[in-house]
């Protein structure tokens, strides 16, 4: 077993200016949880010693979505370097002549690097006689204005040159820098150390410490990746294309699980989305953060879940929100334009069109028609509404909550409930019915008379 400390350095230090936006860049999500929070779950399967986080100034909300690891803060913005230095304070036993650790160096505004990039850097570096320092590299399709990695006949990374300062030879290099590294910590820490900030922009750039580890003869190389995988985001529209491609992977991966997608591309999922077997999900189908799903559900065109439990054997929609707290038993039935929250609904219940469920428990088999709103806000304070097993909810009923209806009762249509019903018992709870004979006509024709009346004063004040 390898004895080797790894502490992971994350820089989240950028300002993001090109987002627009009050929130850091680094907290913008994709499918369901920040761009930091996918950096750090990706480094987190190396199980690492340390993880510390490089934050800007008064950037409590990043040192928060940070906990529990580690935080350093970067004062002043002087480079990638300087970022890397600042978090040395946060790290005891990887710097020091004769510490046995490794340090990895990455970003946390490039989130879709998977876990099995890192863990083979990881390898390389730690084979016998493996890289002292290693680089991440890409080849894109147009190398533009990425920085360059410099290449020896031995394959060792003999520096990374950016491309403004490239010669014309060094641009037609396609093998590019994504910026990340992983090194012998001692020697990274006394690298860096050396890096000074006489450049044009007066910032202290991580790369360097190549140039200063080749021409001390020591064992440098690159470890290469897709284009896709170390896209790095730093606009909304970049934001959108991470998110494309985040997506892809989800859809991928659900349906090698099991799961039927008819129009995949249609389909948004969240990255912690629990699937079953042989379910279908219908176009335009959207699955927001803490949803599980169980086998043999549909779910059908144009639904909305967030926060949501669907046991087997379910069909949800079309067009349904199931909403946080919400729970589906086996076989249950969400028709469309229905909304749950905080919801309970038990075994082959229904409540299959134009229905509010809110703070509720429906008992197994209860048949919710439609039209059924239960009042659960009295504007200060929620109230749950208990439906037993077997009942039978009629159309157009308000359920004014705190409210039981016992199993087995039924509730007349049209219905406002204010007081418990017993099991088995029948209530109706409807408006006498008053009718005027001819009243209809009498009201049209004043109406009538009225509007005539104001039509002549209109035509004699245009006149005069």
């Amino acid at each position: 077993m390898n004895a080797r400390k790894l502490a992971v350095i994350v820089l989240a230090a950028g300002q993001g200016t090109r987002m627009k936006s009050k929130l850091p860049k680094v907290l913008h999500g994709l499918a369901g949880k920040s761009m930091l929070a996918h950096v750090l779950s990706g480094v987190e399967k190396l199980s690492p010693d340390e993880i510390v986080v490089v934050v800007g100034p008064d950037a409590q909300a990043v040192e928060k979505a940070a906990a529990p690891h580690k935080t350093a803060v970067q004062q002043d913005r002087l480079g990638t370097g300087h970022a890397v230095r600042e978090a040395f304070s946060a790290l005891k036993g990887f710097c020091d002549p004769g510490d046995q650790a490794d340090i990895l160096v990455i970003f946390g505004d490039t989130p879709l690097i998977r876990s099995a990039t890192f863990e083979k850097m990881l390898t390389r570096r730690r084979e016998e006689q493996g890289p002292v320092l290693l680089g991440l590299a890409f080849r894109p399709e147009d190398a533009g204005r990425y920085g360059r990695v410099k290449l020896d006949e031995e394959g060792r990374v003999a520096g990374i040159v950016e491309f403004a300062d490239a010669t014309d030879a060094e641009k037609a290099i396609d093998l590019c820098n994504a910026g990340i590294l992983l090194g012998d910590g001692p020697t990274v820490c006394r690298l860096i150390h050396q890096l000074d900030n006489n450049n044009a922009q007066g910032e202290y750039y991580l790369p360097v410490i190549f140039d200063f580890a080749y021409a001390e003869g020591l064992d440098t190389r690159a470890v290469e990746a897709s284009e896709e995988e170390v896209m790095g985001v730093n606009s909304r529209q970049e934001l959108a294309a991470a998110e494309l491609v985040l997506q892809q992977r989800l859809r991928n991966e659900a349906m090698v699980q099991g799961v039927t997608l008819i129009d995949p591309a249609s389909t948004w999922l969240s990255t912690d989305t629990l699937f079953g077997r042989d379910i279908i999900i219908e176009p335009s189908v959207f699955i927001g953060p803490g949803v599980s799903i169980a086998d043999d559900v549909t779910i059908k065109a144009f639904s909305h879940l967030e926060g949501a439990t669907v046991a087997e054997g379910s069909v949800i929609g079309p067009y349904a929100r199931l909403r946080p707290g919400t729970e589906i038993k086996a076989g249950g039935k969400v028709g469309n334009f229905v909304e749950t929250k905080n919801a309970v609904l038990g075994a082959g219940a229904k409540v299959n069109h134009l229905s509010y469920i809110g703070d509720a428990e429906i008992g197994a088999r209860a048949n919710i028609g439609a039209g059924t709103i239960t009042c659960n806000y009295d504007g200060y304070n929620k109230w749950k509404t208990v439906i037993g097993e077997d009942a039978f909810i009629g159309s157009n009923t308000a359920l004014v909550a705190p409210v039981n209806v016992g199993a087995g009762a039924i509730v007349g249509a049209g219905s406002t409930l204010t007081k418990a019903v017993e099991k088995d018992a029948i209530a109706v709870v409807r408006g006498r019915l008053v009718e005027k004979a001819g009243g209809g006509a009498s009201f049209r024709a004043g109406r009538k008379k009225i509007k005539d009346q104001k039509t002549a004063e209109q035509n004699a004040e245009k006149k005069g």
